[in-house]
């Protein structure tokens, strides 16, 4: 693992640096050995999450929300639940970007 880079856990939020779907944030669902698995809850979903090592992502933060207290605990999300916190999240960002 790179010192580096924070380690990444499930249920933190993190976007993409690399690949097709560089600059797109997801939701850390899951982990296989060198990979974390990944879900937006639009075209990646719960049930098919994109496999990406750790190395083509950056942690954006460590979210307080309710879906990430789901996942942490194991209960059940629903992909639109995915959705909705990401798109707030990514609204969030925005805003701050802007802002300076």
């Amino acid at each position: 693992m790179d010192p580096e880079k924070p380690d990444i856990q499930i249920s933190d939020v993190v976007i993409s640096v690399r690949g097709r779907d560089q600059g797109e944030i997801f939701y850390v669902v899951g982990r296989e050995e060198e990979f974390l698995l990944l879900a937006n809850g639009k075209n990646r979903t719960l049930e098919e999450p994109k496999r990406k090592k750790q190395k083509h992502v950056e942690k954006v933060l460590r979210s307080e929300t309710r879906v990430a207290a789901k996942l942490l605990s194991g209960d059940k999300v629903l992909n639109g639940e995915l959705r909705r916190d990401l798109a707030f999240l990514s609204r969030g960002m925005q805003a701050n970007d802007l802002g300076g």
